[in-house]
């Protein structure tokens, strides 16, 4: 499969709907010995793949498989997507960052499939909680979050600058009692982990319920349409709880980057992401856990946008409220 003399080293980072997984992961970049070339495997529970996007500001090499858990498309989708990012990047270091919403045992036994065995070297699972959710009974009793802790080699305490010293005492009581024990616990800030956290080897874990998403049958989609002819595009996707819209955008469409701040607080989001063509040039807007950020990119061959909620939303609703960010009516094409 390839001609590398060694495997490649491959982690895999977890952790809930709005941790802080692809921060954490652009912050490893940023780390990155200047001779070697990283590569990132990343599925999102939304239809138009905005965290590649993100990641390429630090030029890692990105793979998108888009549109639900990767654990429910892991059989071909994923290992074409995979295969693909091997054979075209050639990366000294893999990492795979699965959907907040999505279950990682069958995305273990891919990685350690026969026909990965001699290709990749699987290391110490990592896992990113946010100290404050385990305040909330509907959290620790999530199928999809008991799951990432418990596949978890390594705990990281995300955020805990937003933390109360009574919150962070009671993630490491809660930490402390996880059995089998995990090989490290660590407290961190703004996504920030150490590389060296990532070598090693992973333990053999057993997830809750491995065989939670084995209901799930994968979709079969047709290639979106092309950008020129059809300008605006709406997508949708639902599952776990929780339902997206995604929008691809002719960067023809200037956004008006504060009404899109506006969309952003809406209480009813739980995650927004955009990577857009402003009247100030191209722009990464972030929301997550009521954090809001923006920053530069370069220019992209659309516009992307995707919002996350735990409600059902209508889609009339949010077209219209995306539609007037770009200065237009729900009838201008």
């Amino acid at each position: 499969m390839t001609d590398q003399l060694s495997a490649i080293p491959t982690n895999l980072i977890l952790g809930f709907l709005g941790v802080g997984k692809t921060t954490a992961i652009l912050d490893l970049f940023r780390q990155k010995p200047a001779c070697e070339r990283w590569a990132v495997l990343v599925n999102e529970f939304g239809e138009v793949g905005i965290d590649g996007a993100m990641l390429e500001v630090e030029g890692a090499f990105v793979r998108e498989v888009p549109g639900g858990c990767m654990c429910c498309v892991a059989g071909l989708p994923m290992q074409i997507g995979l295969n693909q990012l091997i054979h075209r990047a050639r990366p000294d270091r893999l990492f795979i960052e699965p959907t907040g919403l999505g279950h990682p045992s069958r995305i273990l036994d891919t990685l350690t499939s026969e026909h990965y065995q001699n290709v990749l070297t699987l290391g110490p699972v990592l896992t990113l909680v946010d100290p404050r959710k385990l305040e909330d009974p509907r959290v620790l009793e999530n199928v999809q979050f008991r799951d990432q802790v418990a596949a978890a080699d390594i705990l990281v305490a995300n955020k805990t600058d937003l933390c109360s010293a009574q919150q962070l005492a009671a993630f490491d009581r809660w930490a402390s009692e996880l059995e089998p024990a995990k090989q490290h616990v660590f407290h961190t800030r703004q996504g920030r982990l150490a590389p060296a956290w990532l070598d090693g080897r992973p333990d053999a874990r057993d997830v809750s319920t491995p065989h939670a998403h084995h209901h799930h049958t994968v979709r079969s989609e047709p290639a979106p349409p092309d950008i020129q002819d059809q300008p605006w595009q709406l997508v949708t996707n639902e599952g776990q709880g929780h339902f997206s819209f995604g929008w691809r955008v002719h960067p023809d469409y200037r956004f008006d980057e504060n009404q899109l701040m506006a969309l952003a607080g809406d209480e009813r989001i739980v995650r927004f992401k955009a990577v857009v063509n402003t009247d100030d040039g191209w722009r990464v807007i972030n929301m997550a856990d009521g954090a809001l950020s923006a920053f530069d990119s370069q220019a992209r061959e659309m516009s992307r946008i995707e919002l996350i909620s735990a409600g059902v939303l209508k889609a009339s609703e949010m077209d219209q409220a995306v539609r007037a960010a770009a200065g237009l009516s729900s009838y201008d094409e």
